[in-house]
């Protein structure tokens, strides 16, 4: 390129320059090799306005370091920055929600003489509220006002949302009389957009107030105002508040067929179906046609009942009334024929779409794929599989995990070898632009992929492939997948023992050097994860085995070397090793990034984590099904919880198409019960039934949740909602019921349970064991606990670690210590094992019973163990010693931390 331009002879002045990078707008590495080109290869003097143009360019693409360096490149140049650079500069890290950075050059621009504008306010207004930042947003905009800068509608609205969601309810009034007094906008819009912005933000009690106010001055709202709020409160759970809003809406012969089926959802969404049905039936009476979504709703709530024969009439009276059907009703008809075992019925309708010619969705193939595999079709899941391929549309892993599983069920394992093989090399090339040399023209990716469906669907049972298609497959995978070379476990064994030594660092290199070991990536991997402990000494090796002839780290390596220093604290040296890996050229995967978001969250930094997760996405980089449950496990932690980012990102995982697992569910939902997100809770089980949890499973989830966050009441409300599955539901629950009514002190009825599921034929598990152990020695009743614990293990209920660290801490508070020793002994030596958190309980009743130099030895019990102790360990035992006069023993145990803390760093 740079070559046909200098041939050209062509002159450039600014204006051409200027238009040049805009159109290369899409392209910015383009533009930036050009502009790059200009300053250095032909005399060419940038200006302000070119500088200007190069500077959104990288903005936009979110190179802030690019835009860094331009910014200091133009003041070398002696280019003034006038408002337009400003302007853009705070437009590009607002929407990146780097607020500091926007503000920062908010300020230098006044520094700098330079009076913001209408469009300056806007920018900064803009990102503050995108952000959440409600009161600095108002700061602004008060600015503003003073300035008689004109506020336009929308920046209006951005304003009353985020102060709604804020809770700044006196703000918003005020916003609502400027945009009176000094906008001149009508009155009834003002307050429209008040009460949506109220909806919006889920402040269903200050709406209503907002909607009472505005009947007794006789102010009107617009029906579809109503229907925002109707919308509101349905998705609030609060059905008899919005249907007393209908009732107002009747008496100006507002309500239509989209009101009747915002009712319906809200009462599909409370799992109270008859009611829904019968406002269903009532709205017909009325003369009212429902909506296709309407249908759809009660369609799939039918085939989730298995309620076939009424969900199969519904829908050709659907048919029979002229609704002109979508994509996601075709859809819950399809699985529902599936489930039924009508695959006919279900390929009549599939055909007829096709005719038709309907653009099918990646939902709609997941969903009848999943169906189809469930019930052992495979063949038509596979012919799905190729259609995919056709439409140049991307086959999820979860799709082929389904067909695999499948075909292992009905015992065809040499089919399921086979697509297992399309299934890695359809990775391969959907790989594009990260596998070096791989061409990834549409045309070329679609004609690979086919071929590989193709070699499925053509081959006989038995017919197995040629060696020239299992030597390309060997070579494809070899650019995607480690070498495959071995390591002797004599030469990891040594590498070790120089670790685990009391050597420094140099001595450790000698012996290294001394070793005739040849290095592969295997090896070094190994290390890192034998040896994580040790982390100045394996980090240190880390940098000196990528200096050695013949050996280059992949990114497993640098993976490991990043979680290593994260797992130490010690940041600066993770982010180092991560820019080391993008410029030796190792593909930074999800993993890398989760590897990094793992690491700030579990030092409490969920801010940083946060803005790595926003970076990941900027990069380009997927958030795989992992990064997701890191991040949300993170933010739901009890330290640095932040519950609205939570919810946020688990919606962003749901939309994304992954199903959380029952682990990450369990965390989720047990933070927003604690933090009354009852709604947010339904929502959840609602997505976990959509996403193929059963009935019974996705009730016990929440109750469990509503239990352990003391919400008694509401999970023995939602309990009597399951209808047919409730013995199920009952089995499910058992445990958490107990546990909840014996932490209410609501003994009596915790037994009466036990006994009736003892009548049913329902054995206690395990968990109702450890609560009863758990609440009689509270109680101080140690005979009825070991009772207890005697008859579980009679019964063959095996205790669990939760089960012995009850005991532990019972006898711990019964000043038991020989028993609770004898428990821990016992659990060391026969199983399960002690993990951090016994260990850590353990301290802390030795330490409240002063007896800390006992505790103390738990520390190298843990390190012995390969288990390290917390900060919080070390400082327990520190508390207890100096409340023990044991100053000099305390200043002992906190070298020790030291020395540990500072072993685990790269620089000591």
């Amino acid at each position: 390129m740079e070559e046909r331009l200098e041939k050209a002879g062509f002159e450039f002045d600014s204006e051409i320059v200027e238009k040049v990078l805009k159109r290369c707008f899409k392209v910015g590495n383009l533009a930036l090799r050009f502009f790059n080109w200009l300053k250095h290869g032909v005399g060419f003097r940038h200006t302000s306005e070119t500088y200007n143009t190069m500077i959104y360019i990288a903005g936009e693409a979110k190179e802030f370091i690019v835009v860094e360096r331009l910014m200091r490149e133009m003041e070398k140049d002696s280019c003034s920055k006038d408002i337009k650079t400003w302007t853009i500069l705070i437009s590009s890290y607002g929407k990146a929600k780097f607020i500091g950075k926007a503000l920062f050059y908010f300020e230098r621009m006044r520094k700098c003489g330079c009076e913001p504008d209408e469009t300056v306010y806007k920018a900064i207004v803009n990102a503050l509220c995108n952000a959440g930042k409600a009161e600095i947003a108002m700061e602004f905009y008060k600015e503003m006002v003073c300035k008689n800068i004109e506020v336009d509608m929308n920046l209006y609205k951005l304003l009353l949302n985020c102060l709604s969601r804020a809770g700044n309810i006196s703000e918003v009034r005020s916003i609502g009389e400027d945009m009176m007094n000094v906008s001149q906008i009508p009155e009834q819009k003002v307050y429209s957009c008040i009460l949506r912005s109220f909806c919006i933000a889920r402040k269903i009690r200050e709406a209503l107030e907002l909607l009472h106010e505005l009947r007794n001055k006789d102010i009107m709202l617009d029906p579809e105002n109503f229907e925002i709020l109707v919308k509101g409160l349905c998705r609030d759970g609060k059905i008899s508040d919005a249907l007393e809003i209908v009732g107002i809406m009747k008496q100006n012969h507002e309500v239509d067929a989209k009101i009747y089926g915002i009712i319906i959802n809200g009462y599909l969404r409370r799992n109270e179906v008859s009611k829904a049905f019968e406002l269903f039936s009532s709205m017909k009476e009325l003369g009212h046609t429902p909506t296709a979504s309407t249908y759809t709703e009660l369609l799939q709530q039918l085939f989730r009942f298995k309620e076939y024969a009424r969900a199969c009439k519904l829908y050709d009276e659907m048919l029979g009334n002229g609704i002109q059907q979508d994509i996601v009703a075709m859809t819950a008809v399809i699985a529902g024929h599936i489930q039924n075992n009508c695959v006919s019925e279900a390929w009549k309708i599939y055909e007829g779409m096709k005719e038709e010619k309907i653009r099918f969705t990646y939902k709609f193939y997941s969903v009848v794929i999943k169906e189809l595999s469930k019930v052992l079709r495979t063949d038509e899941a596979l012919e799905l599989v190729n259609e995919m391929r056709h439409s140049k549309m991307e086959v999820g892993d979860n799709i082929f995990q389904g067909i695999i599983s499948a075909l292992s069920r009905k015992g065809g394992g040499e089919k399921a070898d086979k697509v297992k093989q399309m299934w890695k090399t359809s990775k391969l090339y959907c790989q594009g632009n990260d596998v070096g040399g791989l061409n990834t023209e549409p045309q070329f990716l679609l004609k690979e992929t086919e071929s590989v469906v193709d070699m499925y669907k053509h081959k006989e049972p038995n017919q197995k492939l040629s060696s020239d298609q299992i030597q390309q497959c060997k070579v494809d995978f070899q650019l995607v997948s480690p070498s495959g070379e071995c390591y002797c476990e004599h030469d990891l064994q040594k590498i070790c023992s120089i670790f685990s030594s009391p050597l420094n660092w140099s001595s450790m290199q000698e012996a290294l050097e001394k070793c005739t070991i040849h290095f592969t990536p295997e090896l070094v991997l190994e290390v890192l994860r034998r040896c994580q402990l040790h982390g100045h000494a394996v980090l240190n090796f880390f940098s000196w085995v990528k200096q050695r002839a013949h050996y280059n780290h992949t990114t497993e390596t640098y993976n490991m070397a990043i979680k290593i220093s994260g797992c130490a604290k010690d940041f600066k040296h993770m982010r180092n090793l991560y820019l080391e890996m993008r410029r030796r050229g190792c593909t930074v995967t999800s993993d890398t990034w989760t590897i990094m978001i793992m690491q700030y969250g579990r030092a409490g930094l969920t801010d940083i984590a946060l803005r790595k997760f926003e970076e990941m996405k900027f990069d380009g980089c997927k958030p795989s099904k992992s990064t997701f449950k890191y991040l949300i496990v993170l933010l739901c932690g009890k330290k640095g919880r932040k519950v609205d980012e939570a919810i946020k990102t688990f919606h962003q995982m749901i939309n994304a198409r992954h199903v959380p697992d029952k682990e990450l569910v369990e965390i989720y939902l047990q933070c927003l019960c604690e933090e009354g997100k009852i709604s947010d809770a339904r929502w959840c089980m609602e997505s976990l039934l959509k996403g193929g949890f059963s009935v019974p499973l996705s009730y016990s989830l929440v109750i469990r949740s509503l239990c352990r966050a003391g919400r008694l009441e509401e999970a023995l409300a939602l309990e009597t909602e399951v209808g047919e599955e409730k013995h199920t539901l009952d089995q499910y629950i058992y445990g958490s019921l107990v546990h909840g009514l014996l932490r209410a002190g609501r003994v009596e009825e915790a037994l009466a349970k036990v006994d009736t599921m003892k009548e049913g034929g329902v054995a206690p598990t395990v968990h109702v064991h450890t609560s009863l152990i758990v609440h009689f020695f509270k109680e101080k009743k140690i005979e009825k606990a070991l009772e207890i614990f005697k008859r579980m293990r009679e019964e063959g209920c095996a205790p669990t670690i939760v089960t012995y660290s009850a005991l532990i801490r019972g006898y711990m508070n019964m000043g038991m210590v020989v028993d609770a020793r004898n428990v821990f002994r016992r659990m060391k030596v026969k199983g399960p094992s002690p993990g951090f958190k016994t260990y850590s309980m353990f301290i802390t009743c030795l330490c409240e019973m002063g007896r800390s130099e006992e505790a103390m030895q738990l520390i190298n019990d843990m390190l012995d163990n390969g288990i390290f102790p917390s900060t919080v360990n070390f400082r327990t035992i520190c508390y207890g010693l100096n409340r023990e006069g044991k100053q000099d023993i305390a200043r002992t145990v906190l070298q020790k931390k030291w020395a540990l803390v500072s072993g685990r760093k790269f620089n000591q």
